[in-house]
This record gives structure tokens, sequence and C-alpha cells, in this order.
């Protein structure tokens, strides 16, 4: 079903991603009831979202990406995470809400998920657009610091000293530290493998000789799970390290004919069933019994919204974009879906928010996701966007 109402929604110009979600909201409890979440169904969803991670970086360099980061880049995506966790803790502050809720609250807000942004980038044919750039670089740096904030505020004891505080920041800066250390020192590896002359795809090749040309695929994935793996040892959640990890992965690693079979491997069974899967599940989360009143959810999607398009085009002009390209952005970073619902949840289980609030966020990362390809599809009419593919901006 989820493909069906994805290619339905493709043949009218629009994104895939939205009949996904429709058909999950459409099957789950939210109307007929047919199916409902489930740990297996959470389980393919896991891998769907590291394969959709995968994919991506066979389409981008690691060295695009960190150039993103630096310089303006870098106020770009703390613009993107502090103006709408701001608004998050206004909104807290506005219903009254305990100091921890609003923290969440802001932290799911400021969210840009990556996996959402990289199928939406991808299906609209941008992805190797400056808009995209920008964009995952900014998904990276926001889901860090979410995470980061959030790992915090978990470990705080709810009587806390100073030197509780400052104990429990010291530890989740070290544990950044280690991640980033850790991909910084694997790119100066290749970087010095490169600089000596040293063929890359010496060691891909003796590992497909000895293993067969059939594990080339199981052998990518190792590598990815690794970083994905040392990600979630640290407390971050595992997309972050295997995004990274999957940048490392580019044509200069293998040869010709081997890239391009496992480009064709992971596009099969990636966009053909574990992204539409992935994306139903969202759908199936939506329960609209729990949201006992309109106000809350109204002024979070609200908020949620404007806040991100606001970031993203102040972020956007400060980085050199014109005023469409910016709003573009603006849109784009508006995607939140499994990041948010991660943090969602983890607060859900935890106690740390009740079921209306849950709910609430589920609908927001919903929303989000629902909205983010119309609207920037509204910033960028199909004239337009196949210009600024063309130009190579």
């Amino acid at each position: 079903m989820a493909r069906l109402f994805g290619r339905l929604f493709a043949r009218h110009g629009q994104s895939e991603l939205i009949g996904e979600i429709l058909a999950g909201i459409l099957l789950g409890p939210a109307i007929l009831n047919l199916i409902e979440p489930s740990l297996a169904l959470a389980g393919i969803s896991e891998l769907a979202v590291f394969m959709i991670i995968l994919t991506a970086g066979l389409e981008m360099r690691f060295a695009d990406i960190m150039d993103a980061m630096r310089g303006r880049g870098m106020v770009l995506a703390l613009i993107s995470f502090v103006v709408p966790f701001t608004s998050g803790i206004a909104i807290g502050a506005a219903f009254d809400f305990d100091v921890m809720r609003m923290i969440l609250l802001g932290l799911c807000i400021s969210i840009t998920a990556l996996p959402v942004t990289v199928k939406l980038l991808d299906s609209m044919g941008i992805l190797h657009t400056r808009i995209a750039r920008h964009a995952l670089a900014t998904a990276v740096i926001n889901d860090v610091a979410a995470l980061f904030i959030l790992g915090i505020v978990l470990n705080m004891p709810q009587k806390m000293t100073m030197g509780d505080a400052t104990g429990t920041v010291a530890l989740s800066t070290a544990k950044l530290l280690v991640l980033t250390l850790a991909i910084l020192s694997l790119n100066k590896l290749l970087k010095w493998l490169d600089q000596r002359k040293l063929s890359n795809q010496a060691i891909p090749e003796s590992l497909i000789r000895y293993f067969g040309p059939e594990a080339l695929f199981g052998i990518v994935v190792v590598f990815v799970l690794v970083f994905g793996t040392l990600s979630e040892l640290l407390g971050f959640h595992f997309v972050i390290g295997a995004f990274f990890a999957a940048l490392f992965i580019d044509k200069q690693h293998f040869l010709a004919s081997r890239y391009d079979d496992l480009h064709g491997t992971l596009a099969s069974v990636t966009n053909g069933f574990l992204a539409p899967v992935f994306f139903a599940y969202l759908g199936l989360e939506f329960q609209v019994k729990t949201l006992d009143e309109v106000s809350f959810p109204l002024v979070v999607i609200m908020v949620s919204i404007l806040s991100k398009l606001l970031s993203g085009w102040i972020g956007g002009q400060l980085v050199g974009m014109p005023h469409r390209e910016a709003i573009g952005l603006g849109c784009v970073l508006n995607g939140r879906g499994v990041m948010e619902l991660v943090v969602a949840g983890i607060a859900y289980h935890k106690g740390f928010i009740g079921p209306t609030m849950f709910s609430t966020l589920v609908l927001m990362g919903i929303l989000t996701t629902f909205l983010t390809p119309i609207l920037f599809k509204r910033a960028f009419p199909a004239d337009k966007l196949n210009s600024y593919i063309m130009s190579g901006a």
C-alpha cells in the first residue's frame, strides 16, 4: 500500500513519501485500524533508516559536508537549532510546563530528521545541490546537538547539585569528542593513503577475493555498522555515526563496476521496499484519540513550521543564498520524522512526558514531514526547480 500510494502521488508531481505516510495513517489505528505498530515493524523501520543513510552516503562526499559545516555554515546550523529550541521553550512556558518538559519540547521542535531530509532531497533530484549540502550538514549538527542535550537531561538526577550537573555535561562532552575524533581520524588516514599514492581499492578487492563478489554489500554494511554502533554506545543515535561512515564510501575506494553494482543493490532494497515501510510506519504511530484538546497541538505545529522556515531563511541569507533558495532551505529543514519521534519516544517511555504531549509530538513529526515537500514545491515550482538543478548550484 505504501508503495502504491507513493507512486500515485509521484504521478501527480508530489513526493512519494507523502503517499507512503498517508498509507500508514489509513491502515493504522487513526482510520481503518487494520495494522498496529509492533516490534517487528519497528525493527524493519530501524533497518530502513540505516539503509536510507547508507544510500545517501554513496551519493555525497565527506569533504562537501565538512565544507558546509565550516564558517557561516556552522552559523546556519546553530540558528536553525537555537530559534526553534527557544520557540519550544516559550510554548512550554506559556502552557505552564515544568523545566524538563519545556526542554524536551524545545528539542523535538529544533530537530531536522536526517533520514527524512535525505529521502526528500533524493526524491526531488537535488541531492547534489547547495541546498542539500547545507540541509544535511545542518540536520547532522541539529540532531547531534539535540541528542547531546537529551543525554545530559536524562542523566541528570532529580535532586542535583552543581557538581552533578557539571559532571554530567563533562561526560557527555567527552563522548561527543570521542565520536568526532574517530570520524576525523579515519578521514585523516584516507587522506594519508591518497597522498602516498596507495590504492584504497586494495583492501575492498582483497576482501572480495576472499569472501566472493556477492559479499560486497555485506562488507560495506559491516563497515558502516561499526561507526553506527560506536555512535550508539556513546549515547547518540546510530544514524549519526552511520551517516559519516557512509560518506567515506565513494568511487575512489572501489572499481567502477563494483561501485555501480553496490549502488544498484542499495537502491533496489531501500527505495523498492524498506523506505516505503519506514514512512508508512510513521503514519501508523499517529493516534488521534489521545489529543483531547486542539490549542496545544495547533500552537506546537504552527510554531515548529514557522520557526524552521524563519531560521532556514535567515541562515540561508547569511551563507549567500538568494531569497528563493533560502526559503527552499527552510522548507527542507522542516522535515522531522524519525529523529523527533526517537526523542519523543525516549522521553515518553522514561515517564518525562504524558500521552497527550507524546501524541502531539508524533502529530508534529508526521505533519512536518508531510508538509515539507509541499512547501518546497511552492517555493520551487517545477520550472524554477529544473533551472536550479541545471545551474548546478
